[in-house]
């Protein structure tokens, strides 16, 4: 597939510009050495106006695409690119007025045909300064466009378009029709030269350079076009290309709006430092509003405040007081005053009226500002400024001033909304903080779950004899109930169930202390007395003195079909017998592991054993499913678990599991949850397999 070079259309222009006007200067040098030589050269002026139309549009297009090239240009370096051209192309024609005044009145000074070359090098330089200077201009009105701007200059650019033809129908001479289409223009010139929304922008230093760079424009154009009237008195045997109705209508246009801009820029400049004022304020409130970003904090947006206030008040010294979460008062972002005459002049800001009635604790410190006099040799005036958030005063600003009667009522406006905007900023930088922090919270929660249901078995031991199933949930995100089985060989299993005092991730983690203990312990294959016994020693040394864990422990003995149990401050065993088709609570005696942390504990261990049948059924829990309230706060309570158990005994383990929870939720309300951790853990004994 052919593919197409990409064409610069600058450089073709520009190639194309160069080589027309080289065909212009020889076409009038040939038709002037015919009319010398009274010869018939047979060129025909339209010829002349057809190459001097093709230069105009390829000028006008190499400009235009030069100043879109560089549209990042600020207004200065436009108009300096302007007045350089100007200068230029003023430069050359005094050169050449120079070169004729040192001929003097030798020979080659009245040469027509030299004189021809100069005209052209003349017309050429002054075509690249009125078309650079109409399209900086173009850039510069259409800086804050609207459609009627932009349609006004699109038909002025027709206008133009259709003045460069002109030529063919009057052939330069300054007849009405000429007069009247230069009018036309002339107007479409002034009424796009009151478009200066650009001048305001410039700073004071800037806008006397503009007024420099158009007062050079101005002397170029206006030197340049006294040269061409000097040209139109004594072009009798040569082609008139600069009667030119295009370029008469560009001089005008381009002198108009100079002339306009450097009247408006000098009227402009006693109010330049008001809008520079004006615009750093602007810029400095955009910087606190977008001053919360990741990795700043509360500092650097104080800092951007203290910098914005001192600049909208022009003030001399400066320092800010800050509360920190103590209550004590620091000294922060101290700007053009040492500590010790901090101090002093701080004292007696403090003890001077109306600065003396600021109380740190008022409600109404954020409609409030404190200006007035000072009686210090230094400083005359000073003013106070709270910093307040959710009714909180956080701290306060101190401004300063040599002079009396310092702040006015403008300057005032300007800080408190500074300062509003910055404790909003504050408040944003404080609320995202806590949104990170929570956000880090639920990712810990979320680990803390996995841990926790990697505690809880998946698997529990057991053999064809019974069946056993456990389920737990936790009231927060993570809990602390527990429940386990081991395998102690022999047709012998360890059964555990507790319950960590507390919730959430302190609970969590005492939990795994009972499972390292459980799984150092029952290795020991003790009997359920001496594991408390044991284990109340182990979590002694590491339990905190408000926690202690509840649990009750269980051997099982299948080849004996008896259970033996020990019980530390948990709920008591369910435990329903098949033949009488009843269930009750074992009772026995304990206390929670970590209550007594000495040796007087065993006196407080029991221990006791229970035979089983097949069919029988017992139900280890936890107190989250008794005390388990509805709407009414009412609890669940040990007779509707034993009523539960005695209406589904029929089914499997983990049917009467379900069944259990199921009659909970309904008690207390489908769309209510439990206030505690509950667990369960169902252990339904089988015919023995023969």
């Amino acid at each position: 597939m052919l593919k197409l070079p990409n064409l610069n259309i600058g450089k073709i222009s520009l190639l194309v510009a160069i080589m027309t006007w080289l065909a212009l200067l020889f076409v009038d040098i040939t038709r002037l050495f015919g009319k010398i030589n009274q010869l018939d050269s047979s060129i025909a002026p339209e010829i002349s106006y057809i190459l001097q139309i093709i230069f105009f549009i390829m000028v006008y297009l190499f400009f235009h695409h030069s100043i879109q090239k560089s549209e990042k240009s600020n207004f200065l370096d436009l108009i300096w690119r302007g007045a350089s051209t100007g200068l230029l192309a003023t430069v050359v024609s005094l050169l050449i007025s120079l070169f004729y005044y040192m001929l003097g009145d030798s020979r080659l000074a009245s040469d027509p045909i030299l004189k021809n070359v100069f005209y052209h090098i003349d017309f050429g330089f002054i075509t690249l300064f009125l078309v650079s200077c109409t399209l900086l201009w173009k850039h510069l009105i259409l800086y804050q466009k609207n459609k009627r701007i932009v349609n006004q200059w699109q038909g002025f650019e027709v206008g133009l378009l259709i003045s460069m033809f002109f030529v063919f129908f009057n052939q330069n001479s300054l007849d009405y029709s000429f007069l009247f289409g230069l009018g036309v223009l002339v107007i479409f010139g002034i009424s796009l030269s009151v478009n200066l929304k650009w001048i305001p922008y410039l700073t004071f230093k800037e806008k006397w350079k503009s007024i420099l760079y158009l007062v050079v424009i101005l002397i170029s154009s206006s030197y340049l076009f006294i040269q061409i009237l000097s040209y139109s008195s004594s072009l009798t045997p040569y082609l008139n290309l600069t009667d030119n109705l295009f370029l008469l209508a560009l001089f005008a246009f381009v002198f108009i709006y100079s002339l306009f801009s450097f009247l408006v820029t000098l009227f402009n400049l006693p109010t330049s430092s008001v809008f520079e004022q004006k615009l750093v304020e602007a810029i400095n409130f955009q910087r606190l509003s977008q001053s919360i970003k990741p990795g700043q904090n509360e500092n650097q947006v104080l800092d951007i405040l203290m910098d914005s206030c001192m600049s909208a008040a022009y003030v001399d010294a400066a320092w800010m007081e800050i509360l920190d979460v103590k209550g004590n008062r620091n000294v922060i972002h101290q700007r053009f005053i040492g500590n010790k005459e901090r101090k002093e002049l701080q004292k007696l800001i403090e003890e001077t009226k109306p600065f003396s009635d600021f109380i740190w604790d008022s409600k109404l410190n954020d409609s409030k500002t404190f200006i007035g006099k000072l009686t210090d040799f230094k400083y005359k005036s000073a003013m106070i400024i709270p910093l307040v958030i959710h009714k909180k005063t956080l701290g306060k600003i101190y401004l300063v001033k040599e002079v009396k009667d310092g702040f006015n009522k403008e300057m005032t406006n300007i800080i408190a909304t500074f300062v509003g905007q910055a404790c909003i900023s504050v408040e944003n930088y404080r609320l995202l903080n806590e949104a990170l922090k929570n956000e880090r919270y639920k990712e810990e929660l979320q680990i803390a779950q996995r841990v926790q249901r990697s505690l809880l078995p998946s698997k529990l031991h057991h053999d064809d004899s019974f069946q056993i199933h456990g389920f737990s949930e936790a009231a927060d995100e993570v809990g602390g109930d527990y429940y386990e089985t081991q395998a102690l060989g022999e047709g012998k299993y360890a059964i555990i169930i507790g319950d960590v005092s507390g919730k959430g991730t302190s609970a969590a983690f005492n939990m795994s202390q009972m499972k390292g203990v459980f799984h150092s312990l029952v290795q020991l294959n003790p009997s359920p007395s001496e594991f408390l016994i044991k284990a109340n020693s182990a979590l002694s040394h590491c339990l905190e003195r408000n926690h202690f864990i509840t649990t009750s422990y269980y051997v099982l003995d299948t080849v004996a079909q008896e259970i033996t149990y020990s019980r530390a401050g948990h709920c008591p065993t369910l435990f329903f017998k098949a033949k009488e088709n009843a269930s009750e609570y074992l009772s026995i005696d304990g206390m929670g592991l970590g209550v007594l942390r000495s040796k007087l504990y065993e006196k407080y261990v029991h221990q006791k054993v229970v035979s089983y049948e097949p069919g029988d059924i017992m139900i280890l829990f936890t107190d989250g499913i008794i005390e388990a309230k509805n709407q009414s706060g009412e609890e669940f309570g040990y007779e509707r678990l034993k009523k539960s158990v005695n209406g589904s005994h029929e089914l499997t383990a983990s049917q009467i599991q379900q069944k259990i929870i199921e009659d909970m939720y309904e008690f207390i309300g489908s769309s209510s949850l439990p206030d505690d951790d509950y667990s369960l853990l169902v252990i339904k004994f089988l015919q023995k397999p023969q």
